[in-house]
């Protein structure tokens, strides 16, 4: 994909913004909630989105100008992930297990714009639920809106290429979007409070297993209402799938 001049010095600028905001880090000292994490983390997870936040910026410009039927199914993936990742349920201290509900947005639209309506997402649950938190804003968005939508797409567009079906591939990208997501939040816990005996190797797979109690049936249910709603889309926004390529291989 080519940028035009202005977005690419735009991308520039927003990578340099990251890097400089990464420097504090060092030495300071899923949804995670407010407070959670160290002041020097919580900046440098903000500073780690802002590159993904400014790609997914260029990407919805350039769907809303040259996919213009598709802009309100791209507001109902905004709106799926909202729904989905606000059902909570409690998991370890300072976090919950939930759906993400970022997968499917990311196989239909790309995994940068999901950065977007992700951190859209998580900023109206922190204020409106208080579910999350305002100084783990970064935190939560890059695990929950970067991280997974990445795997998604990327695991979507391998099965793609193996002519998998298209609905048996959005289900399984979905599910292991969703399992990497609570992967990159055990990590973020672990790092910011490593254990006392085995410090942040053992405090990584603690919280690693103690999510996995509850986040892998939650990630296969994701996974298959992920598909089944891709399949409803097929039936009712035939021209919203086939306007941003998704309908290419349905006869």
């Amino acid at each position: 994909m080519r940028h035009t001049k202005s977005e690419r010095s735009f991308l520039s600028a927003a990578i340099v913004l990251a890097l400089c905001l990464c420097v504090p880090a060092s030495a300071g000292a899923m949804h995670i909630m407010e407070g959670y994490l160290p002041v020097g983390h919580c900046i440098l997870w903000g500073a780690v989105c802002l590159p993904f936040l400014a790609w997914g910026l260029v990407s919805i410009k350039r769907i809303a100008a040259e996919h213009r039927k598709a802009i309100l199914l791209l507001a109902m993936m905004g709106a799926y992930a909202f729904v989905l990742s606000a059902l909570k349920i409690p998991s370890v201290t300072g976090s919950s297990s939930h759906p993400t509900g970022t997968g499917l947005g990311a196989v239909l639209f790309g995994a940068p714009v999901m950065a977007v309506l992700g951190i859209i997402v998580l900023l109206f649950q922190a204020l409106l639920l208080a579910h999350g938190g305002l100084t783990t804003l970064g935190a939560n968005t890059f695990s929950m809106a970067i991280a997974g939508p990445f795997v998604s797409w990327g695991v979507y567009s391998l099965l793609k290429k193996c002519r998998v079906n298209p609905a048996v591939s959005i289900g399984i990208a979905c599910a292991l979007g969703d399992l990497f997501t609570y992967v990159v939040t055990s990590l973020q816990l672990g790092f910011s409070h490593p254990s006392v005996v085995g410090g942040v190797g053992a405090s990584i797979a603690e919280f690693m297993g103690i999510f996995a109690v509850t986040q892998i049936p939650l990630a296969v249910i994701e996974g298959i209402l992920s598909a089944v709603v891709y399949m409803l889309l097929q039936s009712f926004a035939k021209p919203e799938l086939r306007e941003i390529g998704m309908l290419q291989e349905v006869k």
